[in-house]
Formats: structure tokens, sequence, C-alpha cells
């Protein structure tokens, strides 16, 4: 137990001056169950306090907790002890058809298409159907939530990152208190509407395997595509501080894991490390570019338009997830393990991309116990940043990176 602890952050959080903490939660498929675990930690150490986080943004797999925390943002851990009963008894048949049959008609498609130049058959719209999760997600989001969280004063601010396939604009769909505007940046713009599980399924809409999803006359697809700049949404919604809960260990990018002899990568290795560079890149980006920001507002302020002085906290795990992945990938359905083979990513070689398709209980649990340890072990650092701490210059905490 940690009581004095925890009421000291309690105290701190419901008094003084309160900082605009915004939660990023970034893509990442099944890994995305690490966040689970990191908000499981934090809901213990501030089990009194309201909802810390008025700013919420989501992308893919991130923007489904994201939206979960905003529709409940009054029972913000009830809301986080849902997503652990979700992700901790995942099936991949909850996300998308993995049946044997329906894997079988997915390739005699695809097949038949091309053999025909689709004259017999036109292209599939996807190599996975996710009807599974839209069903999932209509049990468990409340989109009109998000609107009585903001009118309710629970929270400021929520936005899903969608990508849109005819202006290539990466778009913050977003909701929030009256003062917020739409914003117009390069290749990103910020559009107030009344967010939808449409918005939400295009978020989570990954190029290839899943479908792309129609918003009025467009059509939108992950939202990690074209977000050169992720933490943008957070800034422009009035957050100054943000933690950030990513899903891949920063010291581990390349292709594949470690092996004797180096052989010419699969196509499903290739895939795993498109998906991994997706997801995660532009953060570790984004947060250096962040830096220097701050560093020009704190030394020459003069020089600057307008910019904030915005600190950050990111987790990520401590361990390479690919290594998690390796020892659950028994458990995978038949057809997906199939699906796996035909494109080359087979046993080792398609841990990578089967970390990120793996919605199974064993390994889910595995990343939320990860995600849970992590933030326990950065206890200390990532209290002070909730309670608008000046944070310690090292931090050795395994996952946590700090720029402020």
């Amino acid at each position: 137990m940690h009581a004095p602890m925890d009421a000291l952050a309690d105290t701190a959080l419901r008094s003084g001056p309160r900082p605009t903490v915004g939660l990023v939660l970034t893509g990442g498929g099944a890994r995305s169950a690490y966040q689970v675990g990191v908000l499981m930690a934090l809901a213990e150490f501030l089990p009194r306090a309201r909802n810390p986080f008025q700013v919420i943004v989501g992308t893919s797999a991130g923007a489904v907790a994201a939206s979960v925390l905003a529709a409940e943002a009054h029972h913000w851990r009830r809301a986080i002890a849902g997503l652990e009963r979700v992700w901790a008894n995942f099936r991949s048949s909850q996300v998308f058809h993995v049946d044997t049959g329906h894997m079988l008609r997915a390739g005699a498609h695809w097949a038949l298409s091309l053999l025909s130049g689709g004259l017999v058959l036109s292209p599939p719209k996807s190599i996975l159907d996710n009807a599974p999760l839209r069903e999932l997600l209509s049990v468990h989001v409340d989109c009109e939530g998000i609107r009585r969280s903001i009118d309710r004063g629970h929270l400021r601010a929520f936005a899903l990152c969608a990508t849109s396939y005819t202006s290539g604009h990466s778009v913050s769909f977003y909701d929030g208190v009256k003062s917020i505007r739409d914003w117009s940046r390069v290749q990103r713009v910020g559009s107030r509407c009344e967010l939808t599980l449409d918005h939400l399924m295009a978020s989570a809409a990954i190029p290839l395997l899943f479908p792309p999803m129609k918003i009025g006359h467009d059509y939108f697809g992950d939202g990690a595509m074209r977000q050169h700049h992720p933490l943008s949404p957070a800034v422009h919604l009035g957050a100054d501080r943000l933690l950030v809960i990513g899903v891949r260990a920063r010291r581990d990018a390349g292709v594949m894991v470690k092996r004797a002899q180096a052989l010419v990568p699969s196509p499903g290795e290739v895939f795993g490390y498109m998906l991994d560079t997706l997801f995660t890149d532009q953060i570790y980006g984004d947060l250096e570019q962040l830096e220097r920001v701050n560093d020009l507002v704190r030394c020459a302020p003069e020089t600057t338009h307008g910019e904030r002085n915005i600190e950050t906290l990111m987790m990520a795990p401590s361990v390479d997830p690919r290594e998690i992945a390796a020892r659950h990938v028994a458990q995978m359905p038949r057809g997906l393990r199939a699906l796996l083979r035909v494109i080359g990513g087979r046993d080792e070689s398609g841990v990578q991309l089967a970390s990120y398709l793996m919605f199974e209980a064993g390994y889910t649990r595995a990343l939320i116990e990860l995600g849970y340890q992590d933030a326990m072990n950065a206890r200390t650092a990532l209290i002070a940043f909730m309670n608008g701490e000046k944070l310690p210059q090292v931090m050795t905490s395994p996952g946590v990176a700090q720029a402020t």
C-alpha cells in the first residue's frame, strides 16, 4: 500500500492551479493492451482524484481506449476497469473474421480478382473483414457520452485522428468546449463534429488490412498514416502537459528479431516493419521537435509566435513486444496463422506483424502486466508529472522518456 503518497497526489490534484494534462494514445493494434496496463497503474496512484486528463487524443487502436475514457470521464477509473476486462479476455474473432471459411473465401476472392484482371471480381476492399470490431465497439463505446462529459465539465476536449484518402490530410475530428476553434496547418486540420462510431472505425482502419470508412463525401483510413505531428492535436485542444503512451520499446526498431544469419526480409516481415513505422516513428520525431520548441520558448520567447512550453512524459514498453508475441504465437487462430504463412511471416520471422494482430488473451494480458509494472516503476515521475511538479532531470526507469 502507498497511502501517504496517494493522499499527497490526490490533494495536489484537487488544490491549487491544475495543469491541463493531455493524454495521447498512439496506434498499435494488439500492442495497445500495454496502454491499458499503464492506465490501470495511474488509477491506483490517484484513487480519489477526478479525471486527471482534460484533453484526450486517440489514434487507431489507441482511439478505442481514448473513446471509452472520454465517454466515461466522470467515472474514469471505472472506464479503465472496463477496458481491462475487455483487453484481458480478447479474441481475434472479436476484431476480424478469422475462421477458415472467411480466410478461404478472402483468399479465393483475391486470387480470382488477380487472375481475371478484375473483370470477374473487383479487388476486395481489404485483406480482413473487421465487422466484428464494429459490433464490439457499438456495445462498449458510448459516443454520445463524449458530449455529455464535455457539457458537464469532466472533459475539455477529445479528438480522434484519421487520414483523408481524398486530400491526404491528417484530420483530427474533435469535440470540446466552445472556445476551441478549428485549425489548419500543412497537411493537418482540426474539424469540430459530432463524433460517431464511423469516426472511430475510420481512425482504426489500418491500410490494406481493414476497409476505409466513408464519412461525408470522403473516405478515411488509419490516423497514423499522415500524422507527422501526433502531439499537435492535444496542444491545439489546450493541453500544456502531455502524457504519451506508446507501444514500441524505444531501443528496438528493426525489421526483424536478431538471428544467427541475415536473410532477405519476407513480405510479412516488411509489412510488420511498415506497421511499426506507421504507429511509432512520428511520435519520437515529434517529441524531439517539441523539445527544441520548448528550448526556444525558454531562451528567446520574443522570437516565438505564440508557442507555449509543453512538457511531455512518454511511457513505452521496457520489453520488446515481439519477444512477448513470440511466446504466444501458438494461441493465434489457425486461419490467421495460415495467412501469416502465405505472406512469409511465420515462426520467429513473423513476430513483428503478429505482435500487432494477435488479439489473444494470453498475449494481451502479458502486455497489460508489462504496462502496469512499467508504470509502477515510474511511479514517482508519473505522480510528479500529473501534479504539475518539476520532474527530475535524470530518470532511469525503463520505458520512460522526458522532454521538457
